[in-house]
């Protein structure tokens, strides 16, 4: 027996039952299958997200706080790994596919600008008129289209359940048109709704601590805010570590964000095993065709949840340091765009030739676009000191 072979019954044995199993996906559907002797196709799309430029490309892309602000802080691609983390516990814990939840995760913002929200606000005002932008929808023409590593097609030919869960990816900041290919069922499969919800709760922890460690929030303000779950993370720290009240303000922050992942993670894993139950699922199809996503928290827990959020938008993400942070970046994209579109031919060759073959203005702006949302952020501000300062000198690898 083949590796692969023993590891799709090993899935048939010991996944549940609404589990989608590699054995049984409906495959490759864009360039046809290709089955490898050892990995598994979940397995296998993992590691050709994982060795993709535009994956890479993440360690350079803002989360919140820009990069250049300062080494300490979570990136893009931090937060990604940090979702993946998430998502495998969940899935561990629910005897869902673990790796397909992995190759979600690990492409679920492949697809994003630089400089965090802010740029992907500004591409999509300034492409209204053509369509807009939206992160998730670019996460999947980047998989499909762009990502440019093999002779016989472009994209990464990946499986049908990989493509729906960066498809269908919704959280707060994301709630993507589903293209037709993906709206055969009312739910994506139980692996993608793992990742809906590992999204938010990653990136509330880790935004938590990076403003707590870098002085933008005081501890003394989350002790003081009102708000039922924040306080029983709280007490649970201090059950936990009795000696929490007279630790430093980094350690103290560490240890409730431990708590906060040890805490929600079970709060999910709980309620999705009662909702599973209590829904009577049996199927992947059983999953799919629910009403209302089964993976979730209890819905009083996620309402303080939600204002945990608002409390960091509030705070921290429109604080006046981030917002100077997002007009920079949002004046920098927009002056990088209109002069490409005026001066196409400073474009490299390959998005140049795209260009020359597009059909119409409409088309043309979105090659543009492509370019200016796979940039990290240093490339953006180097692009943009190299165009409008003149005494800057022109030694710059333009990217293909």
């Amino acid at each position: 027996m083949k590796p692969r072979e023993w590891l799709e019954e090993w899935e048939s044995q010991k996944l549940a039952d609404y589990a989608v199993k590699s054995a049984d996906t409906v495959g490759r559907t864009l360039h046809g299958p290709e089955e490898d002797d050892y990995r598994a196709c979940f397995q296998r799309d993992r590691d050709r997200i994982l060795y993709s430029k535009y994956f890479k490309d993440l360690q350079y892309k803002t989360q919140v706080f820009r990069i250049v602000e300062g080494d300490f802080y979570r990136t893009r691609l931090t937060h990604t790994l940090e979702v993946a983390q998430h998502a495998r516990t969940l899935s561990r814990a629910l005897r869902l596919n673990e790796d397909l939840c992995e190759a979600i995760a690990l492409a679920h913002d492949l697809g994003h600008t630089p400089f965090g929200h802010i740029g992907e606000e500004t591409l999509n005002e300034i492409l209204a008129a053509d369509g807009g932008f939206e992160h998730n929808l670019q996460s999947l023409k980047i998989v499909d289209k762009l990502e440019k590593r093999y002779e016989r097609y472009d994209g990464l030919n990946l499986c049908y359940e990989t493509r729906e869960g960066i498809a269908r990816h919704t959280t707060t900041y994301d709630d993507p048109k589903t293209p037709i290919e993906f709206q055969r069922f009312p739910r994506p499969s139980l692996e993608a709704q793992i990742v809906n919800i590992a999204d938010p709760l990653a990136y509330c922890a880790h935004d938590l601590e990076d403003a707590l460690n870098a002085g933008y929030l005081l501890f003394e303000e989350i002790e003081s805010y009102e708000n039922p779950l924040v306080q029983r993370f709280l007490e649970q720290c201090r059950i936990s570590y009795p000696g929490f009240g007279k630790a430093g303000k980094v350690i103290k922050s560490r240890l409730l964000v431990r708590t906060i992942i040890g805490m929600t993670n079970l709060m999910v894993i709980e309620e999705t095993g009662k909702n599973i139950a209590g829904f009577g699922i049996h199927s992947v199809e059983a999953a799919r065709k629910t009403e209302a996503d089964m993976v979730a928290a209890p819905q009083k827990d996620w309402e303080d949840f939600k204002g945990l959020k608002r409390f960091l938008f509030q705070r921290v993400y429109q604080s006046p340091q981030v917002c100077i942070m997002n007009e920079k970046g949002k004046l920098i994209i927009k002056r990088i765009f209109e002069h490409l579109e005026r001066k196409p031919e400073m474009l490299p060759r390959n998005f140049r030739s795209r260009l020359e073959k597009a059909p119409d203005r409409t088309e043309k702006r979105r090659v543009i676009g492509d370019y200016l949302s796979g940039m990290t952020d240093r490339y953006a501000m180097d692009l943009y000191q190299m165009m409008f300062e003149p005494y800057e000198k022109i030694m710059f690898e333009f990217r293909e």
